[in-house]
């Protein structure tokens, strides 16, 4: 049975937070943007980087245009806090630019808030981009690559 990101609501445990995060890893993992956008509030405030913006549509919009640029993602998330209705996360993800022929890992930091039904209501983003060889790939796995050779 897989775990939605909404079943899992506030007051967070150790373990419920564990596994919120774990929820939402494998929902982004899917690059299904309507989905992803099903486990934030309607009117959602997002900082992503030097964006800012709010609500379910402009999640979906955004998270469409994030996963048109980066090709082949594949995203971790790690626990690093949690209160009674706030997870903190630390992420890395891998994903390929067609356009520059590079790959690249972006590490960064989230910090989450939820509303009572477990959809979170704010989200803060920051990261950095970190230009990598496709030697260096941890998450993505290049068998699972149809066009591997062609993307080194």
């Amino acid at each position: 049975m897989t775990i939605k990101p909404t079943d899992i609501k506030p007051p967070f445990t150790y373990e419920t937070a564990k596994a919120k995060v774990k929820a939402a890893e494998n929902a982004w993992n899917s690059r299904d943007p309507k989905r992803v956008a099903l486990a934030y509030t309607e009117d959602s405030q997002w900082r992503n980087r030097e964006e800012f913006f709010q609500g379910r549509e402009y999640i979906e919009e955004f998270l469409t245009r994030k996963w048109r640029k980066e090709k082949h993602y594949k995203l971790m998330k790690e626990l690093w806090a949690y209160t009674d209705n706030r997870i903190s996360v630390r992420f890395e993800y891998e994903w390929y630019n067609e356009y520059k022929k590079q790959w690249y890992r972006t590490h960064g930091n989230e910090h989450w808030e939820f509303n009572e039904d477990g959809l979170m209501r704010r989200r803060d983003m920051s990261a950095n981009d970190v230009p990598i060889a496709a030697q260096e790939l941890r998450y993505v796995q290049p068998s699972e690559l149809t066009d591997f050779d062609s993307l080194c």
